[in-house]
């Protein structure tokens, strides 16, 4: 019931700064969690940040202080801050999201039914 389409992805140097952007189309009168995930080649693919339908707010320890989820309502649209880069945070970025509330901390890929396709990072030294 939602469809989701990430952009804001690109080559940067580390210490850069990039803003994805995940917009919801679809039946989006409900509330609806939603979240960012990453997935490096050969790596598991790791909540990132999520905002749950009641406003909760989690962040994996690695990208607290560095990344801002956050939430236009009124465009149906999340974003994503990614600041101080690191050739770590190379992956490609999952949008995801799902009308059920989704438990923080501790979430993970099967808390969301639907998904983008992705868009990559790539952060250089």
């Amino acid at each position: 019931q939602l469809d989701l389409v990430e952009s804001g992805g690109g080559s940067v140097q580390a210490g850069g700064s990039l803003r994805l952007s995940c917009a919801a189309s679809g039946y989006t009168a409900s509330s609806y969690s939603m979240a960012w995930f990453r997935q490096a080649p050969g790596k598991e693919r790791e909540g990132v940040a999520a905002i749950d339908r009641d406003g909760s707010i989690d962040y994996t320890d690695s990208v607290k202080g560095r990344f801002t989820i956050s939430k236009d309502n009124s465009k149906n649209t999340l974003y994503l801050q990614m600041n101080s880069l690191k050739p770590e945070d190379t992956a490609v970025y999952y949008c995801a999201a799902d009308y059920r509330r989704t438990p923080l901390p501790g979430f993970g890929p099967y808390d969301f039914g639907f998904w983008g396709q992705g868009t990559q990072v790539t952060v250089s030294s």
